[in-house]
């Protein structure tokens, strides 16, 4: 197994990393900024109340993206058992 063999397969599974949680992450942030817009509208500023508008965010992502995570996962997998018999000869 070369060198840039193990650092094509580590760029390409940081790549998949970064897709993955991407449905999450934004869900996230913009459930956040919206929280925190309607926190200084209305004065309230309790750090708890960000928690379930979250998770719940958070939750519907997951499950909206869950497939295609999914696929991403299985796929990027069976590149890389594809791919190795193919490294070690």
């Amino acid at each position: 197994m070369t060198d840039t063999a193990v650092l094509e397969i580590g760029r390409h599974a940081l790549q998949v990393a970064l897709m993955v949680a991407m449905p999450m992450l934004l869900a996230s942030l913009v459930v956040g900024i919206v929280v925190s817009l309607i926190q200084v509208a209305t004065s309230l500023h309790d750090q708890t109340l960000t928690f379930v508008p979250k998770i719940l965010a958070v939750a519907a992502s997951l499950f909206l993206a869950g497939n295609w995570i999914i696929h991403m996962l299985v796929d990027f997998t069976r590149a890389v058992f594809e791919a190795v018999p193919g490294m070690l000869g």
